[in-house]
């Protein structure tokens, strides 16, 4: 699956699907795209990721107590 970084614009791919769906985890391994040699894997923020259209990720991927209301 391939995600937009909302800060410079590139393609990353998401390399482990299941650190994506865990809000307990607000980082995850992803790859860039940008440029002909796939970059090394990085962690990144969940929160500076968002879909290619630029549309958020959903809340309950990035926090945990998105159904608890204070």
């Amino acid at each position: 699956m391939f995600l937009k970084d909302s800060q410079t614009g590139d393609l990353v791919e998401v390399l482990d699907p299941k650190e994506m769906f865990n809000p307990a985890s607000p980082t995850m391994k992803v790859r860039y795209q940008a440029g002909e040699d796939l970059g090394d894997p990085v962690e990144v923020e969940k929160t500076r990721l968002e879909f290619p259209s630029g549309e958020p990720l959903p809340k309950c991927w990035v926090d945990m107590h998105y159904r608890v209301k204070f």
